[in-house]
């Protein structure tokens, strides 16, 4: 196995000796090997872990599990909640497209704000069978055909040289121990079913399935490779990066052999579907102001060009609050905060105003929306309750439920933000210094 990673990692150029690498772990086997990995070899790697709120408690033990993983490998471990389904409702996507779309925008963030060189992701040669099988099934162009690139901007994937009885072999021989998500057994999902249906079927026909594809991926990248000289010469000559945006220019694509394929590919980094790009090569004769959407950005026709720029994912995320911070913004919220000493301290019990022990709290905090699975001990009581019961107690309209914040501590809601504080953060007669935070509601020229 390592032997295996390791001269992939060299043949395909991933990265370096002193490389300072992400490893996106989620718990599961494929991820745990990925750092049993990197740790025999000696990388210097950090762990991010994304839950996405979508399996109640089962989540909040996967994020404990990586925690201590991390802990394990003494490495620093980076974590981030997500309003998952709101994301996906909004944006009319699935949830699987939704968690992807977060987490790697989640991921760069991190990489960039932490200093790290690359994001590394556990897909092995199984992964690359499905994803292509998926691609030709819901319709692809060549870049679909090539499966999962070996490296990707600054993701990159050590382990596409391995085989899933190559990572069962390993846990085996380590002894490892992971989480086993439930869902990856559901056929519900499109690419469970044609992990669990398809591909035995396709390996009666070739036992030697994997290979196949992985050689025909393979041949498809080189004609890819050409393709992408055409693309790279067209672009070289229509787009110009800009600060908060990209323009790219039409002019140049006037006479260019099937606009629609070209124009997918130079869109591609910013997400846009070819469903979309046909749409838009549509409206190129219109008028200017068509605005069109991807997960990720946001374009809009200007004349004879087009203005991309990013969307703001963050609400669906979470803001963190170092210590030492005097404010923060979430959302439509605006958050003052003071730290005072206790004897200096007059006790404020507005409802929009957190009172908390400064010494019970673990920094950075975060500010996020509370999601299924959440308790608190409310303020009074010595029993944990759970925020949905709460809510629901508390007679909060359920169009209002989903905008309800919670203030978190090492993964304790010290906050029902603007309802109740939880009993094990309030400020007792030991307290020596408070942390006092406001909320305000944002006005609409802030």
């Amino acid at each position: 196995m390592l032997q295996k990673v390791s001269g992939f990692i060299q043949s395909h150029d991933l990265c370096q000796p002193e490389s300072k690498i992400l490893a996106a772990v989620s718990g599961g086997i494929d991820s745990v090997v990925l750092c049993e990995v990197l740790h025999q070899l000696k990388y210097d790697f950090a762990i991010v872990h994304c839950n996405f709120g979508l399996r109640a408690e089962d989540a909040e033990a996967d994020q404990l599990f990586v925690k201590k993983l991390a802990k394990k490998y003494d490495v620093p471990f980076y974590t981030e909640n997500f309003n998952t389904r709101n994301f996906a409702e909004q944006e009319h996507i699935s949830i699987q497209m939704a968690a992807r779309n977060l987490r790697y925008q989640w991921f760069e963030k991190v990489r960039q704000q932490e200093g790290y060189d690359f994001i590394a992701t556990a897909h092995h040669s199984n992964d690359t069978t499905e994803t292509v099988l998926l691609h030709l099934t819901r319709g692809t162009g060549i870049a679909g055909l090539h499966g999962i690139p070996a490296k990707n901007g600054s993701i990159i994937r050590p382990m596409l040289s391995v085989t899933k009885d190559d990572i069962f072999e390993y846990v085996t021989e380590r002894k490892l121990i992971w989480r086993e998500d439930v869902s990856n057994e559901t056929t519900k999902y499109q690419r469970n079913k044609i992990r669990h249906e398809v591909i035995p079927t396709l390996k009666e026909i070739n036992p030697n399935l994997e290979e196949t594809v992985r050689q025909t991926a393979e041949r498809v990248s080189h004609a890819e490779a050409i393709v992408a000289a055409y693309i790279e010469n067209l672009r070289e000559q229509s787009l110009k990066e800009a600060e908060n945006a990209v323009y790219l220019s039409l002019v140049p694509l006037h006479n260019a052999t099937g606009l629609p394929v070209v124009l997918h590919e130079m869109l591609r980094p910013f997400n846009f579907t070819y469903a979309v790009v046909l749409e838009l090569v549509g409206a190129l004769e219109g008028i200017s102001g068509k605005q069109f959407n991807s997960p990720t950005h946001t374009l809009v026709k200007d004349r004879d060009q087009l203005v991309i720029t990013p969307r703001d994912l963050s609400s669906f995320g979470s803001v963190t609050v170092k210590e030492g911070d005097t404010e923060a913004k979430a959302d439509n919220f605006h958050f003052n905060i003071k730290y005072i000493k206790a004897d200096k301290y007059k006790l404020n019990t507005k409802h929009h105003v957190a009172a908390l022990d400064a010494d019970q709290l673990k920094f950075p905090l975060k500010i996020r929306a509370w999601q299924e699975g959440d308790w608190f001990v409310p303020l009074g009581m010595n029993g944990k309750k759970k925020i949905s019961d709460f809510l629901i107690d508390k007679k909060i309209p359920a169009n209002l439920k989903s905008q309800t914040l919670v203030l978190v501590s090492d993964q304790s809601i010290a906050w029902v933000i603007g309802q109740r504080l939880d009993n094990r953060f309030k400020v007792t007669d030991k307290t020596q210094k408070v942390m006092e935070i406001t909320m305000q509601a944002k006005t609409s020229t802030s």
